[in-house]
């Protein structure tokens, strides 16, 4: 007799080896979440702030609208007569880059006057040293060597080298943070990064024609100082970090770390004020709890990475 299936008797049915499963359905669609992403991004764009912290006089303005090619930040530079100011408030322009039909929301951050008044003959300053251990509890911190081109290369290894040194020494976290290395191929690649940092750069906003060419550099009575050249400075190594390989790894880790870190020590600090209507009892965070980096791309620490970056 020869009976038909139906196709609920079909699917109710487990599968073995030799029968193979009944496809009922075809394909889901969860590729198409990528088109919906990215035509999410189109519309929305992204944002990104970015604070630079130095002397004055060391390029940060340059270096801010070389990153970004464009105009972001103009530096006003004092009359002769006028000291520099001191920072006493921070100073923040928005700007919006658009690139092929995807818009950057740029919030570049300066500090005028950080400094000026203490001599860095000896590398880090105190100062330098003090914010650093306070600013990388906070967010993502990428030192640079500014006007590199002022330096020698052996003086420009040299200095790189007490600059790891010191922080080191002083338990300094820069970015990228060993602790936040997923797999393999992030440890591989953000240990290369590692031993490159403090990027030696060169910032310039004008182009220049070099052997028929039109490069981005600063003309000097020897020759131009080509930015986009790996063999006169680190410019790239900077730019490929911040935009082109770790932007969105900046973003999360500073959402899902930096902020929540931040946002448990004000809840914390709340409980010692008087109470209120809507009081919320929260037990209080241990420090192992601050550390973890809640939700998100970043794992939490472990046993053994705390060990590792003991101090």
């Amino acid at each position: 007799m020869d009976e038909r299936r139906s196709p609920s008797s079909c699917s109710s049915r487990p599968s073995s080896p030799r029968t193979p499963p009944c496809e009922v359905f075809g394909s889901v669609g969860i590729e198409a979440v990528l088109d919906q992403l990215r035509i999410k991004a189109m519309k929305t764009g992204f944002e990104f702030n970015i604070m630079v912290v130095g002397q004055s006089g060391l390029g940060k303005s340059t270096m801010v609208n070389t990153l970004f090619k464009s105009k972001v930040w103009q530096a006003s530079l004092p009359a002769m007569d006028i000291p520099m100011p001191q920072t006493l408030e921070l100073h923040s322009v928005t700007h919006v880059i658009e690139e092929k039909g995807l818009k950057l929301k740029l919030t570049v951050t300066d500090t005028p006057g950080f400094g000026d008044q203490i001599n860095n003959d000896k590398c880090l300053r105190p100062l330098d040293i003090e914010f650093l251990r306070r600013l990388c509890r906070t967010v993502n911190v990428v030192p640079v060597i500014a006007r590199a081109d002022s330096l020698t290369i052996e003086e420009r290894d040299a200095f790189r080298s007490r600059i790891q040194e010191n922080l080191k020494t002083h338990c300094i976290d820069v970015y990228p943070q060993k602790c936040f290395d997923e797999d393999v191929n992030d440890r591989l690649l953000n240990s290369k990064i590692r031993e490159q940092i403090p990027f030696a750069v060169v910032g310039a906003d004008r182009e220049h024609l070099v052997n028929g060419r039109c490069v981005l550099g600063r003309k000097t009575k020897w020759g131009i100082i080509e930015v986009e050249n790996m063999a006169h400075c680190e410019f790239l190594l900077l730019r490929d970090l911040l935009i082109r390989s770790h932007l969105q790894d900046l973003k999360d880790i500073t959402h899902n770390v930096h902020y929540e870190n931040y946002r448990v020590l004000r809840l914390n600090e709340s409980h010692l004020l008087p109470r209120g209507p809507g009081w919320v009892n929260l037990a209080p965070a241990s420090p192992g709890q601050l550390m973890s980096p809640g939700q998100g791309k970043v794992r939490k620490r472990t046993n053994k990475d705390s060990k590792d970056n003991e101090c």
